[in-house]
């Protein structure tokens, strides 16, 4: 992994680079390789000392973490830990992604090995059942993206479903008592 290591507004000795150096390394095997590059930028704002860490990921995105203390080190420490968090809830997404993606596979053929699958049931929300007129209906129907709606006739209390139809007019079912 390659590293470059800035001074913003901060001299950056060699000693410095190598205890940064030690520090990211720890990332590395952490990332088990997959890290490119990274970059650390220190810096003093306000008399505390700055340090902003990311590493580039082979095929991922780049992991970042900004870090303000006293100390120099320990805020490069800080910045390490924030991306070595980053690091593991990554591998244990990608961990879970893999588990969920071989279960996939088994489902599937265990289904294609028994006979026809079952259809599910989906629950959708319906609201309120309100008493309305069959021309209401229709204009609440039309002004909505539903394909149906179902409704209490105001005339006689018995519940109703309209719906649309392939060729643009509407259904009406009225069940019998």
């Amino acid at each position: 992994m390659k590293l470059t290591v800035t001074g913003r507004r901060l001299a950056v000795t060699e000693a410095t680079r190598q205890q940064i150096d030690r520090k990211v390394r720890r990332l590395e095997r952490l990332l088990q390789h997959r890290a490119v590059s990274a970059q650390c930028v220190v810096g003093e704002e306000r008399q505390r000392k700055v340090c902003e860490l990311t590493v580039q990921i082979a095929g991922g995105q780049p992991l970042h973490a900004v870090a303000r203390e006293a100390r120099l080190m320990t805020a490069v420490g800080r910045a390490v830990e924030k991306v070595a968090q980053q690091a593991a809830r990554l591998a244990d997404r990608q961990r879970t992604r893999r588990r969920s993606a071989r279960g996939l596979d088994e489902v599937t053929t265990i289904e294609s090995t028994s006979a026809a699958p079952r259809p599910r049931v989906i629950r959708a929300s319906g609201g309120d059942i309100k008493p309305m007129t069959l021309d209401d209906a229709v204009l609440a129907l039309e002004n909505s993206d539903r394909t149906f709606l179902v409704f209490r006739l105001a005339t006689s209390e018995r519940m109703a479903l309209l719906f649309r139809r392939d060729d643009g007019h509407f259904g009406l079912v009225e069940p019998e008592a």
